[in-house]
């Protein structure tokens, strides 16, 4: 299952040229890729499909409360003086991964289309690609203040739904994530294939031995709420509710002394932690 998320909405415009705002273009083609993915049999959620607002941080914390397996971020670019860059372009939070494959594919395609490919970029303080637990990519569809692009936009949209879509799912089963030629339903979670567990460089939640507890709860709305503030902090938190208890956790770790590390960290900040192995 993968989460759509179509940048910007409701009082958010995004870029903005002659009018033209870059909200309605983001949900358009968000729109149109998703419908394509899901006639291709893969599962898809959007953070919206209507003129709304939501921040970055709340699309980012819906798409790990989904327990999606991929995130993409459709967005378009702008440049300070009208009509001098344009091109294509994705960021991810690091060079490496499925999510730098899925970019790459994906820019390769709009490049087939006629769009200038700008390559792949690491963007680790974004946080749609900072907070989001899976493997996440943030696509730049061309400038909206560059008529040049606006041109392609609107001459070959469903072109470029196709090849955002078709770099997805070109990727998807090159890696064995899904059938061969797209058919069927899809479960990217596969554990012979790392990359497409929650994303280890930023989500904190890892198959390893070491973890820093901060506190444990009954009450859902407080474990949230421990977390977020600890997120808030970029601290690497999360929420292990395998037991009885809620148990709110940062890590992990490969080893005890990069965990003590993180043990000090907190305890400057005033928390009450201790050390827990699987």
């Amino acid at each position: 299952m993968r989460k759509q998320q179509p940048a910007h909405g409701g009082r958010d415009p995004g870029a903005v040229y002659n009018g033209r705002q870059e909200k309605d273009d983001n949900l358009r083609l968000a729109l149109a890729v998703g419908e394509i993915l899901q006639e291709n049999g893969i599962q898809v959620e959007y953070t919206r499909t209507t003129d709304v607002y939501e921040t970055p941080y709340q699309k980012a914390m819906e798409a790990n409360e989904a327990g999606v397996d991929l995130f993409i971020s459709i967005h378009r670019n702008s440049f300070p003086t009208d009509n001098v860059v344009s091109g294509v372009e994705s960021l991810v939070y690091d060079l490496s991964g499925l999510k730098l494959q899925i970019a790459e594919s994906i820019n390769e395609q709009l490049e087939a289309i006629g769009f200038v490919n700008l390559g792949v970029t690491a963007r680790p303080n974004l946080v749609v690609l900072k907070r989001t637990k899976m493997p996440a990519v943030l696509v730049e569809v061309g400038f909206m203040n560059s008529d040049t692009d606006n041109q392609l936009f609107d001459d070959n949209f469903d072109a470029i739904a196709q090849a955002i879509a078709s770099g997805i799912l070109d990727v998807l089963e090159t890696n064995h994530l899904i059938p061969g030629e797209y058919g069927g339903a899809t479960n990217l979670q596969n554990p012979s294939n790392s990359q497409n567990m929650p994303n280890p460089e930023h989500s904190g939640y890892m198959p390893v031995n070491y973890r820093v507890q901060v506190g444990a709860f009954r009450n859902r709305m407080y474990a949230e709420r421990l977390r977020n503030e600890l997120m808030e902090m970029d601290f690497p938190a999360f929420i292990d509710d395998s037991g009885e208890y809620l148990r709110v956790q940062v890590g992990g770790f490969d080893n005890l002394e990069e965990a003590a590390l993180m043990e000090r960290r907190l305890k400057r900040e005033g928390y009450q932690t201790v050390i827990v192995s699987e």
